[in-house]
């Protein structure tokens, strides 16, 4: 579909006199479509609406290489996962007691060729900051609000029904990253990946991971003083798993190497406090404390698991650092101690 057809579409949809697009505002990785802003007229009234748009058979150059049928089909798979989400769990979450903010889904359509998402435009809805707009002064605080919306987030989806999500969540888990991991040069971590992996899934206590936990992915009000000023975006990679990889992945998106070592045991501190205080509101049958036990034992797994995948992606990348190799190094000293 061109913009000329999805302007066509929407003013059918949703019985608008004039849909316009009037702001690309991104492109979508590999180049398989865009997100883009488009205003609604009607009654002399406007309205925006975010649409993104997915082109199922663009398979173009991946920024690092990685292009292929599998990586296609990845793809893929992912987007019509993202379609789940939005009509299926986005309303349990905005509904829910833990005020978890995403974009509500205004409509859907899809076809052998393309998917079209049409979501609450957050901006409009008070969500415009991102976390670059934000004094540096307060940066500590936007990181610890945001990791309470994941404590929100993992709390309220514990016992949800998400079956019909990718059974396991993440951009990066090793079934879905063969090619990746047979490029690794070998190693230690190469040949205990399926260890690692099979540790991490076999957990007792999962819930529904984001899957791109990144700041990038998370809009702000520009007050933010708790989760309630925060919106998440980007469920391509939502499926079950444990907490801790969600925020393992977070807290590598917002800190270097020095600064993880600073920061972070505060961070994963203050995440299961939040996440105590949310599992005990809405979800009293849950054994919290077997939890925070579990995924806290979990946590040098999940770094040791993002970092095979990198590892074999981006050999050179900047996320390979001491910090997140003596936590793999801490889950290679465990595998073989058991």
């Amino acid at each position: 579909m061109n913009d000329a057809q999805i302007a066509e579409w929407l003013c059918n949809e949703f019985k608008a006199e004039k849909a316009e697009k009037v702001e690309h505002i991104q492109a979508l990785w590999s180049g398989y479509g865009e997100i883009a802003r488009y205003e609604l007229t009607s009654n002399g009234q406007s309205r925006s609406l975010v649409v993104k748009h997915v082109n199922l058979h663009e398979q173009t150059s991946h920024p690092r290489g990685w292009s292929g049928q599998r990586s296609h089909d990845r793809k893929v798979s992912s987007y019509f996962n993202e379609q789940i989400f939005y009509q299926a769990i986005s309303p349990v979450l905005n509904q829910g007691a833990l005020n978890c903010k995403v974009p509500t889904c205004m409509s859907t359509q899809h076809s052998d060729q393309h998917v079209l998402l049409v979501l609450e435009d957050l901006d409009a809805s008070g969500f415009r900051a991102r976390y670059t707009d934000i004094n540096p002064s307060t940066q500590m605080n936007i990181v610890h609000a945001t990791i309470e919306w994941l404590a929100c987030f993992h709390a309220s989806m514990l016992t949800v029904d998400t079956s019909k999500l990718w059974p396991v969540g993440t951009y990066w888990h090793l079934g879905t990253r063969e090619d990746e991991w047979q490029v690794m040069p070998n190693s230690a971590l190469k040949s205990a990946a399926k260890e690692i992996d099979a540790t991490l899934n076999s957990a007792q206590y999962r819930t529904l991971l984001h899957g791109d936990a990144k700041l990038a992915n998370f809009c702000y009000s520009r007050s933010v003083v708790s989760s309630v000023d925060i919106a998440a975006v980007d469920f391509q990679y939502a499926g079950r798993g444990v907490g801790i990889k969600d925020l393992v992945y977070f807290l590598g998106s917002c800190f270097d190497e020095s600064a993880l070592a600073q920061h972070a045991p505060g961070c994963i501190g203050h995440y299961f406090n939040y996440l105590n205080n949310a599992v005990c509101q809405v979800a009293p049958n849950i054994d919290i404390k077997a939890l925070e036990a579990e995924w806290r034992y979990l946590e040098v797994f999940a770094w040791a698991d993002f970092e095979r995948f990198l590892s074999g992606w981006s050999p050179s990348h900047f996320k390979l650092n001491a910090y997140s190799d003596a936590k793999t190094q801490d889950a290679l000293s465990r595998l073989t101690r058991e």
